[in-house]
């Protein structure tokens, strides 16, 4: 098992953590609400995690134009 970090809007993968590196109770999964684990969270057949996150460009971009917080996702 793996926990994939990835950019919600430009869908970069920002980093990979393998389970022999951490328990994944240490990373606060716990601390989200239901609805804040659908929607960061996916959980794939072979039981690795996806994390939705933001990466360093795109939070900078969201800082430079904040309009884009609207916005699902503002890379087209």
């Amino acid at each position: 098992m793996a926990i994939h970090y990835k950019c919600r809007h430009c869908s970069t993968h920002v980093g990979t953590i393998d389970h022999h590196t951490v328990n994944v109770s240490q990373l606060g999964f716990e601390a989200l609400s239901a609805e804040e684990r659908q929607e960061l969270l996916s959980y794939k057949e072979n039981g690795d995690i996806e994390v939705t996150i933001v990466c360093e460009d795109c939070q900078e971009t969201l800082e430079r134009y904040p309009e884009f917080h609207t916005l699902k996702s503002f890379i087209q």
